[in-house]
């Protein structure tokens, strides 16, 4: 238990630090938590001070901080779920639906061509070519909804068109993967479970209907019985049973529970005190303590030392140049086939290629799965700091602000 609480204070202060420097260069902060939890990995901790890294975070204590940050995940998904404003997809709802439609598509479609390549040299011996191919297809197009939220907050974009088509496109995005990613799931056979591929299948199928068409109406009703817009203890304790219970479903399955997670907050009714009060009561212990120790695990299997060589690193740019044109690309054809200027579509562009912590998340699923090799993981992992790094200083290219960007007659838009 010392050495727990020992190594939580580390984590915590570490996530704080390079938190307040990627501010400090324009960053989002999200950006050096993930960069404080690869300097404790063994890349440069690790290799520095093997001793004291040994001592400090040896490897049969990362039990702990699987459950810990798998507890911080759930909640993080939840909420991701609960704030995503899906009904108000009619605004800009051609571009948006297109949009997300080819930046999905695209990237997928360039991860079919490469994935071939990539698993008979990266990926682990035994790996179906199917479930591969979802979880690379997966990788290459989702897009950090909480990380974009936080950028056009901080630019004031929030309000403007571009941003409501950014967070309905990344909204659609997330929804699309992690529907995805739970059939990817449902193909692999975990270890020591009897249910056979099918049957999880139905019994997927079987809960997300349930959920859809049970759940969701309860709250419904409960949110039209309570007269009152807080959000009482009582109400409050009940989300969390529904949301432990819909992730427990779904580990049940042999679907990933943060799947569960996400499907309550997507049930969750849309009531604004509700849905502050929960970010409120949530947000401090998920961001502040909860998954600064996922940054942490993610850094401990991050192995740069594997990126050694100029062929891996002309795969890593390989990789990254499909997800930036996948990405990217499908954005900016179906924004400027619905219309926008090229400017609004580059920006756009630059917004969906923000991947950032639900990219590190996804990579963690399929690690855990044994999907993925530490050497490709550790491409993926590389890809997602950079593209997500890419956004701010795009952005700023295009001279991108919450007054420069309204809509496709904005007079004061400068040519690019």
């Amino acid at each position: 238990m010392t050495l727990l609480l020992l190594q939580m204070a580390i984590v915590v202060l570490t996530a704080l630090v390079c938190g307040s420097l990627a501010r400090r260069l324009g960053q989002a902060s999200v950006i050096g938590e993930i960069v404080g939890g690869i300097l404790l990995g063994p890349s440069v901790f690790g290799r520095f001070a093997p001793h004291l890294s040994s001592v400090l975070f040896p490897q049969q204590s990362f039990g702990s901080f699987e459950v810990l940050s798998n507890i911080g995940l759930i909640l993080f998904l939840f909420l991701i779920g609960a704030e995503l404003d899906y009904e108000h997809l009619h605004e800009q709802k051609i571009t948006a639906t297109l949009t997300s439609m080819m930046s999905i598509l695209l990237p997928f479609a360039l991860a079919i061509l490469v994935a071939p390549s990539l698993r008979s040299r990266f990926a682990p011996e035994g790996v179906g070519a199917l479930p591969f191919t979802l979880f690379l297809g997966i990788s290459l197009s989702i897009t950090a909804f909480p990380v974009l939220a936080r950028i056009l907050e901080e630019r004031g974009l929030q309000s403007t068109s571009l941003g409501a088509t950014a967070l309905m496109c990344a909204a659609v995005d997330d929804v699309c993967a992690w529907s995805l990613l739970a059939v990817a799931l449902a193909l692999i056979q975990p270890e020591g479970s009897t249910m056979t591929i099918s049957h999880r299948l139905l019994w997927l199928v079987a809960y997300i209907v349930g959920m859809v068409c049970l759940v969701r109406p309860l709250g419904r009703w409960l949110a039209r019985r309570w007269t009152s817009p807080a959000l009482s203890y009582g109400v409050f304790s009940v989300i969390l049973a529904v949301v432990l219970a819909s992730a427990a479903a779904t580990e049940a399955i042999g679907v990933h529970p943060l799947f569960g997670a996400f499907l309550a907050g997507l049930c969750l009714p849309r009531v604004k005190g509700w849905q502050s009060t929960l970010r409120t009561r949530l947000d401090v212990v998920v961001s502040v303590l909860l998954l600064p120790l996922f940054f942490a695990l993610t850094g401990m299997r991050t192995r740069l030392d594997l990126l050694s060589g100029t062929t891996i690193w002309l795969w890593t740019a390989l990789v990254l140049l499909v997800a930036v044109v996948g990405k990217m690309g499908g954005a900016v054809l179906a924004s400027r086939w619905t219309g926008q200027p090229w400017r609004y579509s580059w920006a756009l562009g630059a917004l969906l290629n923000t991947r950032g912590l639900v990219e590190l998340i996804v990579l963690n699923i399929a690690y855990k799965a044994h999907v993925f090799s530490p050497t490709l993981f550790t491409m993926l992992v590389v890809m997602a700091l950079i593209t997500t790094m890419m956004t701010t200083p795009i952005l700023n290219w295009l001279g991108v602000g919450g007054r420069n960007i309204e809509s496709r007659s904005t007079p004061t838009m400068r040519s690019a």
